[in-house]
């Protein structure tokens, strides 16, 4: 989605006007004269403190021969014929992805480079004046100045998950008016039909029943947030109404187990937005320095754990729909997780720090799934693995240093993180190890994002509570 864009505007050799605000820009972004800059040699130049994967010869090859053969022969006629359909063919899909998301964009990168598209197409059309509003959608002021989000915000994700952690309180009546808003939020951001036309063509799943990870205008279907959302759904679909509303309708529940199905690649697991559709080895043209495993979209522990809890309630709450086919995929999802466990019992988060994280969902989705501590022996790994992390002071505290090099990296100063303690307490109250914790239950811990920080403690210290009082 970022690269339709970025190969539009290469391709039109887009220049804006050049106002005394660029030229200051250029000033102070370069450390040459503009003018000046050999743009061949910049393609291979990255900070080192930025360059998390370095280009293989490949595409150094690659990238010089289209740069030297490529280009002399598509800038001219007749071969530039060709690269003009391409542009429209582009100009095509950037359109249908505005037009799906509401002019919010799957993120904010394409979201700006689709918006400068439109007006490079034509500054006066209805597309670029559609995409103005919808800026402010990533623009939020931190204690240091104005910031863009890296997304149009996790409202979905954190609602779902605040409703269960309410509901494991058990004070559902005291919580009541909260649980009726955040219901009403659930029922109203699940995405209620498939985008139109061919959907091969276009490169698009089907989406009808899906929740996105923000909002129903965003729309993008994502396998982790819609298993979240539906837990959460059929949670307080056993609520008294009066208190929380009325349940989502039976269809749309159906609907949220079909997309969910659907997810599911051939090796069992669940990747995000859509099946894994190509090979690995695309790896190896992966032209952004500062991010790996982009190309393609991989399945993860997360996102598979979170369709096993999905479906494992929907199955127990409603057992006569498509029963056959949720406990195959549920039986194939386990085996995943089981099969990418690390020899030392970890697994590790692509979407969480980390291997903390991925702890918690590896051992909720196998318990879910039906596996015990007992009789399993990647639970009891698992387990041990967190167990073996705990802190001195009775907390776990990850880096983000295990993200980048791999390795379980703690914090500086072996500083414990309320979050991650959460994280660590959840997974082994589900694998109902908690008694094997070595020290005192407490928080003595960092905070940082205030949706994490509040509500993963807290759901963490009330399912301890439900087993010792």
């Amino acid at each position: 989605m970022v690269y339709l864009p970025m190969s539009y505007l290469y391709g039109k050799r887009f220049v804006g006007p050049i106002t005394p605000t660029i030229r200051s820009l250029r000033k102070e972004l370069y450390t040459v004269p503009y003018h000046e800059v050999d743009w061949n040699k910049a393609r291979n130049l990255c900070a080192k403190e930025d360059l998390y994967y370095p280009h293989p010869m490949v595409q150094d090859v690659l990238w010089g021969s289209l740069h030297y053969v490529y280009e002399p022969v598509f800038t001219r006629w007749p071969a530039k014929q060709l690269r003009e359909s391409a542009l429209k063919t582009v100009m095509q899909h950037i359109h249908y992805e505005d037009e799906n998301t509401r002019y919010i964009c799957i993120g904010p990168v394409n979201k700006v480079l689709n918006m400068l598209c439109c007006w490079a197409e034509d500054p006066n059309s209805e597309a670029f004046k559609l995409h103005l509003p919808r800026i402010p959608d990533y623009l939020w002021i931190a204690e240091d100045g104005m910031k863009m989000q890296g997304y149009s915000g996790s409202q979905a994700w954190d609602t779902s998950f605040a409703i269960q952690a309410i509901i494991s309180t058990n004070l559902v009546e005291e919580y009541g008016p909260t649980l009726r808003k955040a219901h009403q939020y659930i029922k109203d951001s699940q995405v209620l039909e498939d985008c139109p036309g061919e959907l091969d063509y276009w490169y698009r799943h089907i989406s009808k029943g899906a929740w996105p990870f923000s909002t129903a205008d965003h729309g993008w279907p994502i396998s982790d947030c819609t298993a979240e959302g539906l837990k959460a759904a059929l949670l307080l679909s056993k609520l008294p109404t009066q208190t929380v509303g009325e349940s989502l309708d039976m269809k749309r529940f159906y609907d949220a187990v079909n997309v969910t199905l659907s997810l599911q690649n051939d090796d069992g697991g669940f990747a995000t937005y859509e099946l894994t559709r190509s090979y690995q080895w695309l790896e190896l043209i992966n032209p952004a320095e500062t991010f790996g495993d982009i190309v393609i979209d991989y399945p993860y522990v997360e996102c598979t754990s979170a369709a096993i809890q999905a479906l494992a309630l929907f199955k127990r709450l409603c057992p006569g729909h498509r029963s056959d086919e949720i406990e195959n995929c549920i039986a194939r999802a386990a085996k995943f997780i089981e099969t990418i466990q690390a020899a030392d019992g970890s697994w590790y988060g692509s979407w969480g720090v980390c291997f903390t994280y991925a702890g918690w969902f590896g051992i909720k989705g196998l318990v879910a799934a039906g596996r015990t501590y007992e009789d399993c022996s990647s639970i009891h790994k698992a387990c041990d693995f967190l167990l073996s992390k705990e802190l001195p002071s009775g907390g776990w505290g990850e880096s983000y240093l295990s993200c980048q090099n791999k390795v379980y990296t703690n914090l500086k100063d072996n500083r414990p993180n309320i979050v991650q303690t959460a994280w660590a307490m959840l997974a082994l109250i589900g694998a109902g190890q908690v008694q094997q914790i070595h020290h005192s239950f407490s928080f003595p811990c960092d905070l940082s994002n205030s949706s994490f920080s509040h509500g993963y403690p807290i759901w963490c210290i009330l399912e301890f509570r439900a087993l010792f009082i």
